[in-house]
């Protein structure tokens, strides 16, 4: 299962990304976490159901020092590297 969620709020330099990153891991779920030009930050996740969901509960919590002020989710084409990795949109 591939999913692609857009995180908005106050989730730029506050460690959302790398937070994500660990939480992914845990979970063995591989794909991305890229800070988008917006503000937001996109994260596309493959992994189980189950996996995906607990990222999702995550994700709208965040790390400490964010404030996660909605989450969008959409399906996502599986091109996800074997790892989880954090990045900027170019």
């Amino acid at each position: 299962m591939c999913r692609q969620f857009i995180v908005s709020g106050k989730v730029q330099g506050v460690f959302f990304r790398a937070s994500t990153r660990d939480v992914a891991n845990s979970l063995n779920i591989c794909g991305d976490a890229v800070n988008m030009p917006d503000g937001t930050v996109r994260v596309r996740a493959c992994g189980s159901e189950e996996s995906i969901q607990q990222l999702v509960a995550w994700l709208h919590q965040g790390p400490p020092m964010a404030a996660v002020s909605g989450v969008e989710e959409a399906a996502a084409v599986c091109t996800a590297p074997d790892r989880f990795t954090t990045g900027r949109a170019s």
